[in-house]
Formats: C-alpha cells, structure tokens, sequence
C-alpha cells in the first residue's frame, strides 16, 4: 500500500525470504511510479534487479526502471537499451517479451 492506502503491488502465498524481499521492494517501486515520482521508482527498480536478479520480480523490475526512465527523459532510446538488456538477463520471460516491441524491426 502506498501512504494514501492505495494498493500498488500484491502477491500471493508464501515465499523464500530473497523472493518476499524483492516483492516487498516491488511493492515500493511501484508506489513511487504511481506517484510519478520516476527517479526515486526507476532507482527502486534497478536496486531489486541488482539485489535479487534470481527472483522471479527481476525483469518486471528490470522492464518498469526502462520505463521509469522513459517517463523521465522522454528518450525513446532508453527503451532500446532496456529491450535489449532484457533479451540478455532474462530471455525466456514474458517481460521480454514485452520489451521485444522496442527493439528496431530486422530488415
């Protein structure tokens, strides 16, 4: 929940303990997307890829700091650069696939 009371992130059942801390994490980074507070969010996001990169939450993570940075910059290559991190660190997810739509179209 975020200081309003609002739900920002929600998961269900149990965990190992790196696992619930990264989606403790989660749940922070998002209240402060929502805030559109897009510094502190994408900082937030970056600090649970680089502390539990195993977990299942790191390329969420990993995808919503490219878009925190997004909303920051408006730099479009930004998105690039995290389609293409994604595709590196964590293929065989969803989250890369859908960072696979910033990547430039093969000719």
């Amino acid at each position: 929940m975020d200081p309003e009371g609002r739900e920002r992130h929600r998961f269900v059942g149990y965990l190992p303990a790196d696992d619930f801390l990264a989606q403790l994490h989660m749940g922070e980074a998002k209240a402060a997307f929502a805030r559109k507070d897009w510094t502190e969010a994408e900082r937030r996001f970056r600090d649970i890829v680089q502390k539990f990169p195993k977990s299942d939450t790191a390329p969420e993570a990993l995808y919503w700091a490219g878009v925190s940075r997004y909303k920051s910059t408006n730099d479009h290559h930004v998105l690039n650069d995290t389609a293409q991190r994604m595709t590196a660190q964590y293929p065989q997810t969803s989250w890369a696939k859908r960072a696979s739509v910033w990547l430039p179209k093969a000719a």
